[in-house]
């Protein structure tokens, strides 16, 4: 490491900044809002730290995120030179706004799908045009799987098909009005009986037990999460080794009505970056396959197994 990398964490407000992104990506509005300082003034410090090759930014639509860099020496030296900063009362506090921030996000999320359950199903095709996503997830389904989960089950489309090919179903949904629909699809003694199990929870904290899954897929969801690499992690803990992951994603667009108009927080991903969070979650993806579906956008069909 050479001076540039000093000088640039020789002021209070970029200290600051690296303290929070070590533990968050925001935005550069969220960093405003901790930060109570004007942007103009935070993009600059933004601009003195990424031009140090300190911080990772991403460009999603029309907003960027900023987080601390994703590895190699740039991260080392951070992790060495923070903990003779210990945080003040300041930074702790800026972390606490930052959780809150986030926690926003999700709460933002359950309302709107609160809002539109009526709606889903419908909104869902005019998306995917004439791809049957349940039958894609159903064929995904290993012969003789004992448990099955869908996360972000929504009003259960998919959950309903791969119900003749597991043992025991389970559909978590942060959103209480979607599992409400989604309870109408399956039959009352199979309800009972325990054999569908419907759970309100989020993906980052899902209800259920370690390696509880042989199969989980995640249809449309990850976009939606506040931190997509937490529900990836999350998939991973609820899932026996070698067990399937199937997963369906929006490929990175730029279509910003998708945010108002199905409260996505994500514009997609790109397919090299969505392999590598796998990867680290603790998956093994498999070659992706690529569907063009409505509104001009294309879906990332991948199966992962988990190591």
């Amino acid at each position: 490491m050479d001076l540039l990398h000093f000088k640039a964490l020789s002021d209070a407000t970029r200290l600051r900044l690296v303290h929070i992104l070590l533990h968050y990506e925001l935005s550069v509005n969220e960093l405003v809002r901790i930060l109570g300082m004007g942007q103009s003034r935070v993009s600059r410090h933004l601009k003195i730290l990424a031009e140090a090759g300190l911080l990772a930014s991403r460009r999603d639509g029309l907003w960027v995120f900023y987080t601390a860099p994703p590895g190699g020496e740039k991260l080392a030296f951070l992790r060495a030179v923070l903990p003779f900063v210990p945080p003040d009362a300041i930074m702790r506090a800026d972390l606490v706004l930052a959780a809150q921030i986030l926690e926003e996000r999700a709460r933002t999320t359950r309302q709107f799908f609160n809002a539109i359950a009526e709606d889903w199903d419908e909104l869902n095709r005019e998306v995917l045009g004439a791809l049957d996503l349940a039958e894609v997830a159903g064929a995904a389904l290993p012969a003789g799987c004992g448990t099955a989960v869908d996360l972000g089950c929504g009003t259960g489309a998919v959950l309903s098909r791969l119900l003749p090919g597991a043992g025991t179903l389970i559909g978590v949904d942060g959103s209480a009005r979607m599992l409400e629909l989604c309870r109408r699809r399956f039959q009352p003694e199979d309800l009972a009986s325990g054999r569908v199990s419907l759970r309100i929870g989020e993906l980052s904290h899902l209800p259920l037990r370690d390696q509880e899954a042989d199969f989980a897929c995640i249809n449309l969801v990850l976009h939606h999460l506040p931190v997509p690499a937490e529900g990836l992690a999350e998939a991973r803990r609820i899932m026996s080794p070698g067990g399937t992951l199937f997963l369906a994603d929006f490929l990175a667009h730029s279509d910003e009505t998708m945010r108002s108009r199905y409260g996505d927080h994500w514009l997609g991903f790109d397919e090299a970056t969505l392999r590598a969070s796998l990867e680290r979650a603790g998956f093994r993806p498999g070659p992706p396959r690529r569907e063009p579906v409505g509104r001009g956008l294309t879906l990332l069909l991948m199966t992962a197994t988990a190591c």
